[in-house]
């Protein structure tokens, strides 16, 4: 059953459970590995990766179609990235899974979605990798079609996966993709269904943003505003979900405050750029000063 109260997402509840704090150097901010993009959406996984860096990962590492790693490569100087098989499409091709195998199981967190162009492939992908990933997990976008194919593909993970859809998305996954735009309290009882069936945290973004937690915990995030609904803002928040894990957030923890950084990261561009017309590229750059608001 769902609680009858959800959490309100604020600085003074986030304070209250406070991020793990890193000691040491980089190797103390955990590693996390981010696969995803294609020959037509690179940018995506480039978000995502940035945003995991901002929010406190240690070391990057980031896994792409070959055609573009390269590129990736140098406008992500702090990263390792690797180049994947890819399909003639120019999407990651599911064999590419081997190539990751050693990466992910040195992975302190993992994310796997942004930016993936084919169905299938992805699907296929996150099942062969599930045996190699002993990290907290984060799925996202394309990837969350072997969830909508088989719920209970999860069950082995013992507890450690967020998943990361929009509103479409979550519908989609629950076998429900002609709903139209759910209200927020439609999107509440969603993502708690979800995370009961799937046995995983559910962060599902939007002009309110919902967390639900397998055990029936729930989070109402209302930070943000009409400026986050654009093209790679998604991307932004499940890269930040992804860097608070390597840093040792649990994963209920990850998704609360990934989703407040979003959301206040919004804002801040909202009061210097505009309401709407900002970039996602914009929305990492402001995330450390947020986090620094928060824990003063």
């Amino acid at each position: 059953m769902a609680p009858a109260t959800t959490a309100e997402v604020t600085p003074a509840l986030l304070r209250e459970w406070s991020l793990p704090q890193p000691a040491g150097g980089k190797e103390g901010r955990g590693r996390t590995l981010v696969i995803g993009g294609s020959a037509e959406t690179p940018g995506a996984v480039l978000l995502a990766a940035e945003a995991a860096l901002r929010s406190g990962a240690g070391k990057l590492q980031v896994a792409t179609v070959a055609s573009v790693a390269p590129g990736l490569a140098l406008a992500l100087p702090e990263a390792l990235v690797r180049g994947l098989e890819e399909t003639p499409d120019g999407a990651v091709a599911a064999r590419s899974a081997d190539q990751l195998v050693e990466l992910a199981e040195g992975a302190d967190s993992v994310l796997l979605g942004p930016g993936l162009a084919d169905v299938r492939e992805a699907g296929q992908l996150l099942r062969r990798l599930l045996p190699h990933v002993r990290s907290p997990l984060v799925v996202d976008a394309l990837a969350l079609s072997a969830v909508t194919e088989d719920v209970s593909c999860l069950a082995g993970c013992d507890g450690r996966v967020v998943l990361t859809p929009n509103p479409a998305e979550l519908g989609q996954t629950l076998g429900a993709p002609d709903r139209g735009d759910p209200t927020p309290e439609r999107l509440r009882r969603d993502a708690l269904e979800l995370a009961e069936r799937a046995q995983a945290v559910v962060s599902v973004g939007g002009a309110t943003a919902y967390v639900a937690a397998p055990d029936g915990r729930s989070w109402v995030d209302r930070s943000g505003g009409a400026g986050l609904g654009v093209s790679g803002s998604g991307d932004v928040r499940a890269g930040l979900v992804a860097g608070l894990l390597a840093r040792g957030a649990d994963v209920a923890q990850a998704a609360v405050w990934a989703a407040h950084l979003h959301g206040r990261a919004g804002e801040r561009l909202a009061s210097t750029v505009g309401r709407i017309g900002f970039l996602a590229r914009e929305l990492p750059p402001t995330v450390p000063a947020v986090l620094a608001e928060i824990e003063q």
